[in-house]
């Protein structure tokens, strides 16, 4: 099918379509070729996948293998991040998932999060937070006393597609530790979280996924502005000096 016919089915397919088909497991081969093509096509396939996964019991073997794939430094700037990121916190939810795995997200996400937005950082920085919630395992990566000194020891292979191989639980999340020096105040107090000892309840993600630059600076317009006291001298020439020579003969009035 053309790219631009396969995203107007996927947008509709989990809603309009397979809730009304009498066997809606006639759609595993199309959404699982769908979801193997990769970029916003398997974001938007992942809807549909989910609701055979849940309901219908599809088995799919590779599955995590793949959501792990689409984690590229597009999904932070994607139109469907806020589908993503809903769904993905539905299939990292279970408490049944090994520690390696999540690990291996919680790590890809925070690299690529270097490059993200502001928009997009105060929303998965709590995305992330409670995956450690769900997964006391993986804290390892905030508490670990001996980590590398030099970032290029960081023994996470980036490039490695297979979670199990990444050696994620064996590295340390540095850097969420460098966001805490992010030139927004929002994200670097976001960030900062993780140097305390998490809370039990879980961060509501629902009004953070659609959040937008043009919220964030609508935010910060309305903020009220403080007035800062400050002691200053009072310039009596035309270059500041009380004896200079200039104020002879210039006046600032």
């Amino acid at each position: 099918l053309p790219t631009g016919l396969y995203k107007k089915v996927l947008v509709i397919l989990h809603d309009s379509i397979l809730p009304y088909m009498n066997e809606p497991t006639l759609m595993i081969d199309f959404l699982t070729v769908a979801y193997g093509i990769g970029g916003a096509i398997s974001l938007l396939a992942l809807n549909g996948l989910f609701i055979l996964i849940h309901q219908h019991n599809l088995e799919y073997p590779d599955f995590y293998k793949k959501l792990y794939s689409l984690l590229d430094p597009s999904i932070y700037h994607v139109k469907y991040r806020a589908r993503f990121f809903h769904l993905a916190d539905l299939f990292l939810s279970s408490s049944h998932l090994p520690a390696y795995l999540v690990a291996a997200f919680i790590k890809r996400l925070s690299r690529l999060a270097l490059t993200a937005p502001p928009e997009a950082l105060l929303m998965v920085i709590p995305f992330i937070c409670n995956l450690f919630r769900r997964h006391p395992a993986c804290k390892v990566l905030v508490h670990r006393p001996h980590g590398p000194e030099d970032m290029s020891e960081d023994p996470f292979i980036m490039e490695e597609e297979e979670p199990s191989r990444s050696r994620a639980l064996e590295s340390s999340l540095w850097e969420i530790q460098s966001l805490q020096n992010h030139y927004h105040p929002d994200v670097a107090k976001a960030a900062a979280v993780l140097n305390q000892s998490l809370s039990e309840i879980e961060d509501d993600l629902s009004a953070l996924l659609e959040l937008s630059a043009s919220e964030l600076f609508d935010k910060e317009v309305k903020k009220k502005a403080v007035d800062v006291p400050l002691e200053f001298e009072q310039i009596r020439g035309l270059f500041g000096k009380k004896n200079d020579i200039f104020a002879e003969h210039f006046s600032l009035d």
